[in-house]
């Protein structure tokens, strides 16, 4: 029988050799030192057998953009079980513990990235939001359908970043769900580091704002290159990596996907976990030259407290419907209750009578951001419409007006 308890400081070290036993990892110093420094500011939970920790899991204090608010949301991560105590329900027990903790402290969400998708969906936790890879041919000029914003552009120092681009990307988190806050030490330890922990050809980051000197930001681009490698048929084009690129109006991303586009000595663009939405796959002239080569499901979210998440977001049509929400792991969230929402607020009470719509947490969870329409859950088999129309009524009130999205991998 494992234990249950918090992990202190002094066992970090232990945990992070149990994280890298996991998933098969063996990382250079630098790395090591930032994981550990990450592990200090982060909640930590274990499961000692005796005293040798055969589980863990760590959880980063974010907040989470949802719709109309801005919410307490655990961030799950470095999530592992030892080999040897596999299948015998240590990570059950941790994540049960992290949930009723999240749940009693009044963060009615919790979120993470699945390294196993298969894995996250029996605690609840649904695929709220998608990635989409993005690249572009960069041989050529990018073909426009819209003329970019001219003003000017400039490169900014990586040690100034997080003051010149910061409070741009933080009043961007609430234009759209799903996005988790970044602390200083984020933005220093996982967007800004020197060298690309994935990929050590990669360059150090490179920062482009456009704007006026003295005026605010109007949008901004990280990005990192690698060179042409190979001669002949065996050539592959020097490469720009786009991390992130954020912009206040179409005009402003034009122009930004322009300049990368022209970087001298490259012939492809790579931008990771753009949103599914994402104005370029619209303004590009030339859809051969711009294209989406994978989409995959991103941010995993986990609903807590129903009742407290569905309160606190905002609703784009009145709707009032009687939901049964099964959830095997939190009973305080099973049964039926009537969800009244509406431009004078929001109740989820207890209800009586005949449900409108049936579901398991995981599916409530995975439309909560508005990036899963419940009909096609209906479609799947996975939610019951007893009440014909209910599952499109929801979905009206779902509604937000532009996908659900984040990058940022924890």
């Amino acid at each position: 029988m494992v234990d249950i308890r918090e992990v202190p400081e002094a066992d970090i070290d232990r945990a992070l050799e149990l994280a890298y036993l996991v998933f098969h990892d063996r990382p250079e110093k630098e790395a090591r030192e930032r994981h550990h420094a990450l592990l200090a500011r982060c909640d930590r939970i274990g499961a000692y057998d005796g005293e040798v920790l055969v589980g863990f899991m760590a959880a980063h204090d974010f907040r989470l953009s949802v719709p109309g608010a801005d919410l307490p949301c655990p961030g799950l991560t470095f999530v592992c079980v030892a080999p040897t105590h596999r299948r015998r329900g240590v990570l059950t027990a941790l994540m049960t513990r992290m949930m009723r903790r999240a749940a009693d402290s009044g963060r009615p969400i919790a979120a993470l990235w699945a390294s196993e998708a298969a894995i996250y969906g029996r605690f609840g936790y649904g695929g709220a939001t998608t990635g989409a890879t993005v690249e572009i041919d960069s041989t050529r000029p990018l073909a426009l359908r819209i003329d970019p914003d001219r003003r000017p552009l400039r490169l900014v120092d990586p040690e100034d970043a997080v003051d010149v681009i910061g409070p741009f990307h933080e009043a961007a988190r609430a234009g759209r769900p799903g996005r988790p806050s970044r602390s200083p030490e984020r933005w220093r330890e996982e967007w800004l580091t020197e060298q690309d922990e994935e990929d050590e050809e990669l360059s150090p980051p490179r920062i482009i704002v456009l704007g006026d000197p003295g005026e605010p930001v109007a949008g901004y681009v990280i990005y990192r290159t690698k060179p042409e490698d190979g001669g002949g048929a065996a050539r592959t084009p020097g490469l720009v990596r786009v991390d992130e690129l954020e912009a206040d109006t179409p005009a402003v991303a034009a122009a930004l996907w322009e300049c990368v586009a022209a970087l001298d000595l490259t012939g492809k663009v790579s931008a990771w976990g753009r949103p599914a939405d994402d104005p370029l796959l619209h303004f590009a002239a030339d859809r051969d030259q711009v294209r989406i080569t994978a989409q995959f499901p991103a941010l995993w979210l986990r609903l807590v407290d129903v009742g407290a998440a569905l309160t606190a977001r905002s609703w784009a049509a009145p709707v009032e419907l009687v939901l049964e929400v099964h959830d095997a792991r939190l009973p305080d969230n099973a049964g039926r209750f009537r969800l009244k929402a509406g431009p004078y607020g929001t109740t989820y009470d207890h209800a009586d009578g005949a449900a409108d719509l049936a579901l398991d947490v995981r599916e409530l969870a995975a439309c909560y951001l508005g990036g899963t329409r419940v009909a096609d859950l209906v479609a799947a088999g996975l939610v019951q419409e007893l009440t014909p129309g209910a599952a499109d009524a929801l979905d009206a009130a779902l509604h937000t007006p532009v996908l659900p999205h984040t990058s940022d991998e924890f």
